[in-house]
């Protein structure tokens, strides 16, 4: 049973209801990682009804089990990007990231991104934390994204994401019209070389599964919902050229004319998941942005 007594939530406090031990609880129950067991004995951050102790030690139900969470601050430069945060607790943050912005710094886009907008954020908020994403969008596509305040609860929201407890759903506009109402592509993706940017639709790649779902049919374009049942990098972008119906405005995979969108028409508008350390289901819907709706205007 967790408590979330601490005013700034810098512990994970559990009650255990069972007779255990505290590694099989930490790993079982809290979720940590292997790997991070070793740090907790080092820095001592495990405290058993208030005082440190191993891994080995055996649990008795009733026993208050706290974890420190302690983290270095992000040394990203910050800057105010005005950034769209959505969402802000104990754990995560949302943020709607904007076109033509990158999530990461780079060697080509090395500030003006949203590692520099979160840290500037994070500073003016006085928090101390690490930036670090749960899911990231390419350059072009717009949407939600996570970032995790710590490490374990990046951990679990990462773990959920590869389990497919993390529900993500997407609005496109392809080129032609998608006859069908809804579908499922089911079909692996590969990147040839290791240098090669662009990724094709073959069998020696890894399973690939998207869903989609015609919202509305336009002139000699359609707007899809799209649900990733897995997430590989261009997942979308692949699978929409291999059905014939390329993305407008992607340069890689689809259509591109400059006089209706100077981006690829794709959008991460919606992420349903779980809170990594309460469980309390979280729904996040991110709105259309302008450059889509004057896109779909055009072209009705």
């Amino acid at each position: 049973m967790f408590k979330k007594e601490n005013q700034k939530y810098n512990l994970i406090s559990y009650t255990s209801n069972e007779d255990s031990t505290l590694k099989q609880i930490l790993l079982d129950k809290l979720n940590f990682s292997v790997r991070s067991l070793s740090k907790m004995k080092r820095e001592e951050t495990v405290l058993v009804n208030k005082e440190f102790k191993k891994t080995s030690t055996k649990i008795k139900i009733g026993d208050l089990i706290e974890v420190k969470i302690e983290e270095d601050m992000a040394n990203f430069e910050p800057q105010d990007l005005n950034l769209e945060v959505l969402y802000d607790d104990f754990d995560i943050i949302m943020v709607n990231k904007p076109p033509f912005m990158v999530v990461h710094p780079t060697k080509s886009h090395y500030n003006n991104t949203i590692a520099n907008g979160i840290t500037d954020y994070i500073i003016k908020k006085d928090e101390k934390i690490k930036v670090r994403f749960v899911n990231r969008l390419d350059m072009n596509t717009s949407g939600l994204v996570i970032i995790a305040k710590n490490a374990y609860a990046h951990h679990i929201l990462s773990k959920d994401m590869s389990d497919d407890k993390v529900q993500k759903k997407y609005i496109t506009v392809v080129k032609g019209i998608v006859k069908d109402d809804k579908g499922t592509i089911n079909q692996p993706i590969y990147r040839q070389t290791e240098d090669s940017i662009k990724r094709v639709v073959d069998e020696r790649g890894q399973a690939s599964v998207t869903h989609y779902k015609v919202l509305e049919r336009l002139n000699d374009a359609t707007v899809l919902e799209i649900k990733l049942e897995t997430g590989r990098t261009h997942q979308i972008r692949v699978h929409m050229e291999y059905m014939g119906h390329g993305i407008i405005g992607d340069e890689l995979y689809g259509y591109v004319d400059e006089n209706l969108i100077n981006r690829q028409a794709l959008h991460a508008y919606s992420l349903d998941f779980n809170q990594p350390r309460t469980k309390e289901n979280l729904e996040f819907i991110a709105k259309l942005p302008m450059d889509i709706e004057e896109l779909i205007e055009k072209l009705k």
